[in-house]
């Protein structure tokens, strides 16, 4: 019998995947991760990268996600992502502006909360532009 893992991919802004799937490859901030059927139940947290999902073993669907956490279970994926975009919607310049907001923010950090949350800008601006690479 064919297994799968249901995949579920939620933003602030919507549902952007609810489906079967052979396997998701998750950037965890502890490394990638691979989910398939029978995967052990684990909660952890995402870094800014690509979210692969597999149909038989072949990449059907690759998403851009800023961070936010994934729980995993026996039989169901679900990444609740900061912000989340198909990686074909990436541009060059998105991630050349996003840098750019980046380091005027890292400049103007006054406090300590303000530098954490400009390097994590920095970290989502890096992921953006290296998602548009490959």
């Amino acid at each position: 019998m064919d297994e799968h893992i249901h995949f579920e991919l939620v933003s602030p802004a919507k549902l952007l995947i609810s489906a079967a799937v052979d396997m998701v490859v998750v950037p965890g901030t502890e490394g990638d991760f691979g989910a398939l059927p029978r995967h052990a139940p684990m909660i952890t947290t995402v870094r800014p990268g690509v979210i692969d999902v597999y149909t038989g073993t072949k990449v059907s669907s690759r998403i851009f996600v800023s961070g936010g956490f994934a729980e995993v279970t026996e039989d169901r994926v679900t990444v609740l992502a900061e912000e989340a975009m198909p990686v074909r919607e990436l541009t060059k310049d998105m991630a050349a502006a996003r840098k750019k907001s980046a380091k005027e923010a890292l400049d103007d950090a006054r406090t300590e909360r303000e530098r954490i949350l400009a390097e994590h800008q920095a970290a989502v601006a890096e992921a953006m532009d290296a998602a548009t690479a490959g």
